[in-house]
């Protein structure tokens, strides 16, 4: 009898035991299910199509220059229909709002008025050739101008000898390596539009890797100067300017449900990526995925 108690014993012992465990492993695993940060934001963004160009009318005021030989002319054959490809391709879209780069004075909307009644068809600037023609041809009533000038333009106002200085020697001709590299690439793809189809080229320009590889472009180079001068220029010229941009792009937007092309210079475009990937607020559309 007594060995018979003890069995008993030794087998509610074993029993509890067992129930304790399976408790502290139901509750230890409750305990590491974990969210993922995007459980937190709503499933619904606004969707923003980055459209990054090259200057159709060719300013010069990019630090890259295109040869003259490579220059192509949007108003005529074979380059006028390749944009009208390029254009119903970007179309498939279906932006409710077009934002280019443009400042408040240049007056977008006056424009776009202007060119719904046959105005600026002569015009080879892309901000005509794109961003106009298709707010008409969408049946469109705003063109939004976006652009902005950076803290450091602010600055050179009330302080133009801190900034002459700070700038001293920022001119993009710099004996590192990877400069080179950058610059080598930049003359290349600069060349590309007279030598391949637009919207091939588009596709190009507007990739993923395009895009890291031009933001890198600002990390090589000058970035390199003594005292963090560089990072500092940087930062308060060409990242401060684009983050001004997208505030502006914050402005106007209104729903979920916008569904904004944004058309700039392709340089801003490999910032505008990086912004939109991390905000919460946008969804970055691929230029290639339509």
């Amino acid at each position: 009898m007594l060995v018979y108690i003890k069995f008993c014993i030794m087998k509610c012992i074993f029993f509890i035991a067992t129930l304790t465990l399976l408790f502290s492993c139901a509750e230890q695993k409750k305990e590491t299910t974990l969210k993922k940060a995007s459980e937190y934001f709503p499933d619904e963004k606004t969707q923003v199509l980055v459209v990054g160009t090259f200057h159709f009318n060719y300013p010069g005021l990019d630090y890259n220059k295109t040869l003259e030989d490579d220059k192509i002319d949007v108003l005529k054959e074979p380059k006028k229909s390749e944009v009208t490809e390029l254009v119903e391709y970007i179309k498939k879209f279906k932006p409710n709002k077009i934002a280019i780069e443009a400042f408040d004075k240049w007056e977008a909307t006056a424009k776009l008025n202007d060119y719904k009644t046959g105005e600026y068809r002569d015009k080879r600037d892309e901000r005509y050739q794109l961003g106009m023609r298709i707010a008409n041809e969408l049946q469109l009533d705003t063109l939004y101008a976006i652009d902005s000038w950076g803290l450091s333009d602010h600055m050179a106002e009330t302080d133009s000898l801190y900034i002459n200085n700070l700038f001293k020697d920022f001119d993009f001709q710099n004996e590192d390596p990877f400069n080179q590299y950058m610059t080598d690439w930049f003359n290349e793809e600069s060349n590309l539009p007279s030598k391949t189809n637009l919207l091939r080229f588009f596709k190009l320009i507007n990739s993923k890797e395009a895009h890291e590889y031009g933001y890198g472009a600002y990390l090589v180079g000058d970035f390199k100067l003594e005292n963090y001068r560089g990072a500092d220029i940087l930062s308060i010229w060409w990242y401060n300017r684009n983050l001004r941009v997208f505030r502006n792009l914050q402005k106007i937007t209104e729903s979920k449900n916008d569904r904004i092309l944004v058309i700039f210079g392709n340089g801003h475009a490999s910032i505008f990526r990086q912004l939109l990937e991390a905000s919460p607020e946008y969804d970055f559309v691929e230029f290639d995925s339509l």
